[in-house]
């Protein structure tokens, strides 16, 4: 019986040295940060040192580099708003361009040839001709003008009410102004219109 209780009290003492030796690291510390004697391996930091820490300068160092850095953001910024609306991302349009009927109107107006799309150059060249001295020919021009815009106005509106047909069999309500959107749109040259087509022409509307 002596000799078991030697022999328990033996194994016990082995496993307790083995444990406190598992549990110091190297340079004397323990695992959880505290010397064997039960005090800390490093001094705890003062209130003033732990809100240095924390603290941020308000100003940068280099005032110019961050002007430039804010310029260059900016610019990056602006450019891929610039770049997502004329490629008609939803989340770079404004009112006027957002939802879905805005964006049929437009592939309805894309998709077709419309004569009033050149109606600035139209303009412009019968301007230059109006200074012409003969002055039949300056009254034939005027002439000519009230027909283009004659024949503008009514692919405008023939184009507008089969879209607005379509519209409704497609959406139900038609929401208001887009009749006048994509009247709008008609008149403008085909590269220069913001958003840009997303559809070719012939190519029916999704």
């Amino acid at each position: 019986m002596f000799g078991r209780r030697k022999s328990e009290e033996s194994t016990g003492s082995t496993a307790v040295r083995a444990t406190a030796v598992t549990a110091v690291e190297p340079d004397g510390r323990a695992r959880d940060g505290h010397t064997p004697d039960g005090k800390k391996g490093r001094p705890t930091p003062t209130r003033k040192e732990q809100e240095a820490a924390r603290r941020r300068p308000l100003i940068p160092a280099d005032r110019k580099a961050a002007k430039a850095e804010s310029r260059q953001a900016e610019r990056e910024r602006r450019a891929q708003a610039q770049a997502g609306m004329a490629a008609g991302d939803e989340r770079y349009l404004g009112p006027r361009d957002a939802g879905p009927q805005r964006r049929f109107a437009r592939d309805w107006v894309d998709s077709r040839f419309n004569i009033g799309e050149y109606v600035l150059v139209v303009m412009l060249a019968i301007i230059v001709f109006l200074f012409l001295p003969v002055q039949s020919v300056a009254l034939t021009l005027i002439w000519v003008v009230y027909g283009y815009i004659a024949l503008c106005v009514l692919d405008a509106v023939i184009t507008t009410q089969r879209m607005h047909a379509a519209m409704r069999r497609r959406f139900g309500t038609v929401q208001r102004g887009t009749r006048w959107y994509a009247a709008m749109r008609t008149f403008t040259i085909r590269r220069l219109r913001l958003p840009k087509p997303q559809v070719r022409r012939g190519e029916r509307p999704e």
